[in-house]
């Protein structure tokens, strides 16, 4: 008996060919938060959000997602190409890798993308007087994070800035301590309204990690008679040099500047102090 003729097994037919817009939405997600983390690496507005002690984990995201998204693609690429000449299957079990998530796949990598592209849009800037009343300036740093390590009283008292007396004055809250005691600093003008028309602070924001937690500090400034709070704008930037005198202002006695010069200046490409 004649053993029947072995057939060739006919080919596999091939898919049709389909986008898949799933893994793309992904592929687009890491592409796009890649793309702004770089933007503001280089555009120098990373320091408006982050301390500089952190910046490394973002500029490592920004290149990790790009090497990710660049490999995804690749693999995409790849699975399609091996899809349109039919060598692809399912397997044994014709069973797909399944994810059980939250939200929906598609609904997840949309809201990553649309963040990504507001921060592409959006252009950081620096707190300024109006955040510093919300959220409370502060004159003493024992109930914040940014405690010095190390204490140590600056031999010029002109070098130091609105942190470095906030500091001191921390360690040592008597005002008669700095009688007369040359100040040079500089920060944004904030005129608060319990205050006197002659006076307005000076202030900085301070940040222990992210703009998330910043918060203000201030020194209080006497204007000399011939000048007036409108000649000093909210929010403008101004230097600061003169002598420390001790005042009274909110019925509690505290180091003030007297100032022999105040000068407008530019805001700084980093406002903030740490």
């Amino acid at each position: 008996m004649r053993s029947p003729r072995p057939t060739n097994p006919s080919k596999p037919p091939k898919r049709p060919f389909r986008l898949p817009w799933r893994d793309l939405l992904d592929v687009l997600a890491m592409g796009v938060w890649s793309a702004m983390l770089f933007r503001f690496w280089f555009g120098g507005k990373l320091l408006l959000l982050l301390h500089p002690d952190y910046a490394w984990l973002s500029n490592t995201a920004a290149v990790i997602l790009a090497l990710m998204s660049v490999y995804r693609l690749i693999g995409i690429l790849g699975k399609q190409s091996r899809r349109l000449d039919g060598s692809s299957s399912l397997g044994a079990s014709g069973n797909t890798e399944t994810h059980i998530t939250l939200l929906p796949r598609n609904f997840s990598s949309a809201v990553l993308l649309a963040v990504a592209v507001f921060g592409l849009i959006y252009t950081p800037k620096a707190f300024a007087s109006q955040t510093a009343v919300q959220r409370g300036i502060a004159e003493t740093l024992t109930l914040t994070r940014a405690q010095p390590q190390r204490f140590a009283r600056a031999a010029d008292p002109e070098d130091r800035t609105i942190i470095d007396w906030i500091r001191l004055v921390n360690v040592y809250p008597e005002p008669d301590e700095y009688e007369n005691e040359a100040v040079n600093v500089e920060g944004f003008v904030i005129h608060p309204e319990s205050w006197p028309s002659d006076y307005l602070m000076v202030s900085r924001f301070v940040l222990t990690c992210c703009a998330a937690d910043a918060y203000p500090v201030g020194l209080a400034v006497k204007l000399p008679e011939t000048a007036s709070r409108a000649d000093y704008p909210v929010d403008s930037w101004i230097a600061v040099s003169g002598q420390m005198v001790t005042d009274t202002l909110d019925e509690r006695r505290q180091v003030t500047i007297a100032p022999s010069d105040i000068r407008p200046i530019e805001e700084p490409n980093n406002p903030y102090e740490y």
